[in-house]
């Protein structure tokens, strides 16, 4: 099956997000998205076509979302999907599979990430707090990736992160 919009697929959609360790620039995220799109294009699992969308978003998020009612995707094609990931790594000058990184909006509103260390530390230095924005790269729903994809800090398991008063 072709690429769909990623916006066309349903609420219940499976939906994997892979943050960008640095800014894709305009460059990095074409050369990433035919990349990307390539594989997506023959993406399947069992030998059945999968129907998947992508977005690309804030300059640091690629997010796979694919409509289970029709095939599911199995752990041998999510695997695929993650080697195809880090084949396209190279030429973007970013690393996107891997994980391990927070991503937040600073107080000037650009998108940043840290690794859970560095997030701490920012939380200790008043920088991040509860009303903080943050990007929750663990939602596995397109519905759950709509409504809170990007949420305050208090609203989100980045909350287990900051101290208890």
């Amino acid at each position: 099956m072709p690429l769909v919009t990623f916006e066309s697929l349903p609420d219940d959609a499976r939906v994997w997000v892979f943050g960008a360790s640095s800014s894709l620039d305009q460059r990095a995220e074409q050369l990433l998205a035919h990349d990307v799109d390539a594989y997506l294009g023959q993406w399947r699992a069992h030998g059945e076509p999968l129907t998947v969308g992508r977005a690309f978003t804030e300059g640091r998020f690629l997010s796979v979302a694919v409509d289970q009612r029709t095939a599911g995707a199995s752990g041998c094609s999510i695997d695929g999907l993650y080697r195809a990931l880090r084949d396209a790594e190279p030429a973007s000058g970013t690393s996107l599979v891997g994980g391990g990184r927070v991503f937040y909006r600073d107080a000037s509103g650009a998108v940043q990430s840290a690794t859970t260390e560095e997030f701490a530390g920012l939380i200790g230095s008043g920088l991040i707090n509860l009303e903080t924005t943050v990007f929750d790269t663990q939602v596995q729903t397109l519905g759950e990736w709509r409504t809170r994809f990007e949420t305050r800090a208090a609203d989100s398991w980045h909350a287990k992160l900051m101290p208890r008063n």
